[in-house]
């Protein structure tokens, strides 16, 4: 798995270049989009959330939308982060078919080409939640730089469902059909939108089994409330999250002897 990362760095970097640049190309702005785009999107979350239904977090100041906008926003760039690699790895393989019947190509590569991408959509992001925060927020603490210490775990976990979806997706195309939904209720089952707190005490435990509660929760921590991450949780995390990586790419390199009488 390390292995086939390190030979492959440079094509793997040439690939997430032409992913991030292709989604805008033919495009007025271009690039520009990957700016425009979270910051439309966090207006559209603040008017919802803190103006048609009046939520609130209940930190800082009682009716501080900004500081609302900030926590929610937090909260849907790690769901996405996960998201976007889900959604896409059923259709990979299939969409790159010339890769898997014409050229000797690793195509255990094409999952970290998404992660490439989602890693730099992530980051357009989180500057604009850092630079959203020092502005009306009320400034940044120093453990926002820990924040992608906070990170790092989630993304085997996001390469294992990855691979693992990649190579199950040939076989069973209705996959494809079903991770839109899947990502929906993770992010739903999860404190994007709300704080854990505002849960019964009973059910709060029940939100950890989703792979997104925890690390939601660390990040904010670092962003907003400037505590030290839970550092045994992060190990532990990092830790499955490995586990779930090699069982993918294991089940990803089992399939792909099929791949070409299939595609």
């Amino acid at each position: 798995m390390f292995a086939s990362l390190w030979r492959n760095r440079e094509l793997i970097t040439q690939l997430t270049r032409r992913e991030v640049l292709g989604r805008y190309r033919g495009s007025l702005l271009g690039l520009a989009w990957s700016f425009f785009n979270p910051l439309l999107m966090l207006a559209v979350y603040t008017f919802v959330f803190s103006v048609v239904f009046k939520a609130r977090w209940g930190v800082g100041e009682p009716d501080s939308r900004v500081q609302f906008a900030l926590i929610l926003f937090a909260g849907v760039i790690v769901h996405s982060l996960l998201a976007e690699g889900i959604n896409k790895a059923p259709g990979l393989i299939l969409g790159h078919a010339n890769y898997v019947k014409r050229v000797v190509f690793p195509l255990e590569i094409l999952p970290w080409v998404v992660l490439g991408s989602s890693l730099f959509h992530a980051l357009v992001s989180v500057a604009i939640l850092l630079l959203a925060q020092a502005v009306f927020g009320g400034g940044v603490p120093v453990t926002a730089a820990l924040l992608p210490m906070v990170l790092l775990p989630l993304l085997p976990v996001a390469m294992g469902c990855a691979w693992w979806l990649a190579a199950t997706g040939v076989f069973v195309r209705d996959i494809a059909q079903m991770t839109g939904v899947i990502t929906t209720v993770l992010m739903f089952l999860a404190p994007v939108f709300y704080p854990l707190s505002s849960l019964p005490e009973p059910l709060r435990p029940w939100l950890y089994l989703n792979p997104l509660t925890f690390i939601i929760e660390q990040a904010r921590a670092v962003l907003f409330t400037g505590v030290q991450p839970d550092w045994t949780g992060l190990l532990l995390y990092f830790l499955g999250g490995m586990g779930v990586a090699a069982l993918g790419f294991r089940w990803f390199q089992m399939s792909r002897k099929g791949f070409a009488d299939v595609v």
